[in-house]
């Protein structure tokens, strides 16, 4: 059986959330959920309360595999044309490549809010 308070920690981390957040996510102190972290097994009812402040399911937590993810972690960002399957035994990488995928979709965003402002200054126009 896994590490439930390992898997909880690298679910959180890839979630960019910090101890505190979770903490009052749970409304509970951010050294009471630091000792949850810790823990191997976790009962239900405190799993089903994280699982919700992470916005998964238990069985997600359960079945949590850190080596699988980051071996198979697949990126597709067709707005851009980019197609690349990442292979890394890193965490930081990923974590790297979401902040990249993040400031391209802004970059998409705000040059599309760029042009609807050109469009409706056009329209008052005419």
């Amino acid at each position: 059986m896994a590490h439930l308070g390992k898997s909880i920690a690298s679910l959180r981390g890839l979630r960019r959330m910090t101890q505190k957040d979770m903490a009052a996510r749970l409304n509970i102190l951010q050294s009471e959920y630091s000792r949850i972290e810790q823990k191997e097994k976790i009962d239900d009812d405190l799993l089903d309360r994280i699982a919700n402040a992470l916005d998964i399911t238990p069985e997600a937590i359960k079945n949590f595999n850190e080596n699988a993810i980051i071996n198979n972690f697949s990126f597709s960002f067709n707005d851009n044309a980019v197609n690349t399957v990442y292979n890394t035994n890193s965490i930081e990488k990923i974590v790297d490549l979401y902040d990249t995928v993040i400031k391209e979709k802004d970059a998409v965003i705000k040059s599309k809010d760029e042009v609807i402002e050109i469009l409706k200054q056009q329209l008052k126009t005419s």
